[in-house]
């Protein structure tokens, strides 16, 4: 472990433990080695240990099983199709019975140099921010911050709040197709916010992607920054 890594420990170990199950390394047994064997591994303490799988108890990943040990849940997660054509209604759809899109916030702002970049807009033209969760089966599964160009689409904030689809939101602007022209796909550990919106706990690992949205004449329509547990979530990318 590193120990001046400015990361605690605990949290360090957490993420190790997360891994390996995330790798499949307990199936035979279904259960996350001793807290004893766990400290030697790591050469901590068991309080250290017993923190690292606290958080993951908290997380729904693991649950404690009188005498017996630590259990791992298992909580089969959803798949989530990126390709030329990636809606959350159709790529989640089959997989849960309730979908749920909810607006947080939103508000019309002057686009920064990078929006305006990828946006294609002018310097000083102005974008609609949106906020927004989205749930499965009333799990929460992202977390996203999305920006339109704000003269073309004006009002998807208040479509997105009614229909709880961006898809159909987009369809009431005016847009009844659009293609993902680029997916950048990375992971880190939750934020605040994270924590909140989608109910996780300090430290976890949230998948983050970066998406731009075109409509078939090749405008940018959206760009969008969306977080996913990473414990509730996985990717297909498709051709």
């Amino acid at each position: 472990m590193q120990r001046q890594k400015g990361v605690a420990l605990w949290r360090q170990i957490s993420d190790r433990i997360r891994a390996n199950i995330l790798a499949g390394l307990y199936d035979k047994t279904g259960m996350v080695p001793a807290e004893t064997a766990l400290a030697e591994e790591f050469g901590v303490n068991r309080h250290t240990v017993r923190a690292a799988l606290a958080a993951l108890a908290q997380e729904g990943i693991v649950r404690a099983a009188q005498g017996r040990g630590t259990m791992i849940t298992q909580r089969d997660k959803f798949d989530f199709p990126i390709g030329r054509r990636t809606r959350f209604s159709e790529g989640i759809g089959e997989q849960a019975r309730d979908l749920k899109g909810i607006l947080l916030s939103s508000a019309r702002e002057i686009a920064s140099a990078d929006l305006a970049k990828r946006l294609k807009l002018n310097p000083g033209e102005e974008v609609l921010r949106l906020d927004g969760i989205r749930k499965a089966d009333g799990r929460a599964v992202s977390r996203s911050t999305m920006w339109f160009p704000a003269e073309r689409f004006a009002g998807i904030d208040t479509a997105f709040a009614e229909t709880g689809s961006i898809t159909r939101a987009l369809t009431r602007c005016g847009v009844d197709d659009y293609v993902r022209e680029v997916t950048e796909i990375s992971a880190v550990h939750a934020e605040p916010d994270d924590v909140v919106h989608l109910e996780l706990t300090p430290g976890a690992i949230v998948l983050v992607t970066r998406a731009l949205n075109t409509d078939p004449a090749a405008r940018p329509i959206q760009y969008a920054v969306t977080r996913f547990p990473a414990d509730r979530v996985q990717f297909t990318i498709r051709n």
